[in-house]
């Protein structure tokens, strides 16, 4: 930046859009990123000015699709920089916002080996959730599809949900190969949702000529595409409307930058922008339509009415099934343009999904949760009884408990949403009538003797209520 500069554009990667946002402020030029990091802020960074939505509305989006299925676990693996990390964070707190969790959470380097996602996979296959959010970058997130594929993840009872990369990758591709599209059928995924306008069809239609014509080929583009376009032109009306009111292009050198070192940085030949404050009031005051929808920020400098198009990737292509908008903050099949001049009805009773056809070709909704391999088995204490065998008893034939309180209790289990694992131990000898406070003192003894009180106590607090409903039986 030793050309004196009066505003910036990019970038969308976000620890550069962090260091770049230092260097803004400094220098007092107006920086418009189109990282979603959720942490960039115009509190922290008064000259960063964000362009597209921040990944606090697409991670409400991909909360709000968990939470209308009745899923209330889900795995989630993400790329270890600050954009995984951030972007997971806001997940679990919209979550935690609809009683819902992030039961299992696991990152990778991104330059990881083929071994470390193999690894990363057969993990996340011994979780309880089947329904895993995938948070990276198309590289990474197409490699791991691909070997989830090969380790039958993509079957029957998962449910994989990519955020933003997926589109992004499927968007600005003309051609996908057969083995691509087929280790992701079944997969949700969502995309920024821009309105169908004429400006925008004639823009997708200019640049796919023009990409024709200077590199031979159909070069596509995205939903980021069309806001890095209307970033440029929002610099540009907001030039317009600066010079209209004064402004004047001059700069001031700030003795506080120079290298100590003597280096190579040439830090003196930065310069301040004199009126930046002026020019970043001048774009945080554009209103105008572009190719992506309404260009216009709110109270904390973010684009108004973000929504996302909710997309299933079925056969060679995608299909839109619903729509997110943060004006109602719910999901509907109605285009979010649609809502905003009505009055935004937020009862839950509205929302509404297309059907989706899962991974493994059903149409019925995945549970979401499966019986862990490595999950901690819940013991609990049966008494054998002499008498009363039809509430409880024990099958000399197969060793297994049954009797009404047995039937009782499985039944109930499996009513929750989550598994549980668990075992009968029976205690009495089934001749006589087990006493009551020996079985407590058995449970007394069993964790004073583990001395892992916190990983057993929950168990004793089953083994306890049921025992209340068994010492009746014993009196």
């Amino acid at each position: 930046m030793e050309t004196d500069v009066i505003a910036i554009i990019r970038p969308q990667c976000s620890p550069i859009a962090h260091i770049i946002s230092y260097v803004a402020n400094e220098l007092q030029v107006p920086l418009m990123s189109f990282a979603s990091d959720a942490t960039l802020s115009s509190i922290q960074f008064p000259f960063f000015v964000r362009t597209m939505p921040s990944d606090l509305y697409q991670m409400a989006a991909v909360a709000a699709v968990i939470d209308y299925y009745q899923w209330k676990i889900v795995t989630a693996i993400y790329v270890d920089d600050d954009y995984g990390r951030n972007g997971i964070a806001a997940l679990d707190d919209e979550l935690t916002a609809r009683r819902c969790k992030i039961s299992f959470k696991i990152g990778f380097r991104s330059n990881a080996k083929k071994s470390d996602l193999l690894n990363l996979l057969v993990t996340v296959s011994n979780m309880e959730s089947r329904v895993i959010i995938l948070h990276t970058g198309s590289e990474p997130g197409l490699k791991l599809l691909s070997l989830a594929n090969g380790l039958k993840m993509m079957g029957n009872s998962y449910v994989w949900i990519a955020t933003d990369w997926l589109f992004a990758y499927l968007d600005a591709n003309s051609s996908v190969s057969a083995e691509t599209i087929n280790a992701m059928q079944g997969v949700l995924t969502i995309r920024p949702h821009t309105p169908k306008s004429k400006v925008k069809s004639n823009l997708v239609s200019k640049w796919s000529s023009l990409s024709k014509k200077y590199y031979h080929s159909d070069l596509r583009t995205s939903a980021y595409g069309f806001y890095v376009y209307d970033s440029v032109w929002t610099v540009a009306r907001a030039l317009d409307a600066f010079f209209e009111d004064g402004g004047r292009i001059s700069f001031t050198n700030d003795s506080r930058l120079r290298d100590e070192t003597r280096g190579t940085l040439h830090l003196e030949a930065m310069s301040v922008f004199d009126m930046g404050n002026k020019l970043l009031n001048k774009i945080r005051n554009v209103n105008f339509t572009g190719v992506s929808g309404q260009v216009q920020f709110n109270a904390q400098f973010e684009l108004i009415h973000p929504a996302y198009d909710i997309i299933s990737i079925i056969g060679n292509g995608m299909r839109i099934i619903g729509f997110w908008s943060n004006y109602t903050r719910l999901l509907s099949t109605v285009l979010p343009e649609d809502l905003y001049s009505k009055p935004p009805n937020t009862s839950l009773a509205n929302q509404q999904l297309y059907d989706v056809i899962w991974p493994g070709e059903t149409a019925q909704r995945p549970r979401g949760w499966a019986f862990p391999s490595n999950a901690k088995e819940l013991k609990i204490s049966v008494p054998n009884r002499f008498s009363f065998k039809d509430f409880v008893s024990k099958d000399n034939a197969t060793g297994s408990m049954k009797g009404y309180c047995i039937d009782v209790f499985t039944q109930a289990l499996a009513l929750l949403p989550y598994p549980v694992t668990y075992r009968f131990i029976p205690f009495g000898n089934g001749t006589e009538n087990p006493h009551y406070s020996q079985l407590v003192q058995m449970v007394v003894d069993n964790v004073s003797v583990d001395m892992h009180f916190s990983l057993h106590i929950s168990s004793c607090i089953v083994v306890i209520r049921v025992n209340l409903f068994c010492r009746i039986l014993m009196q």
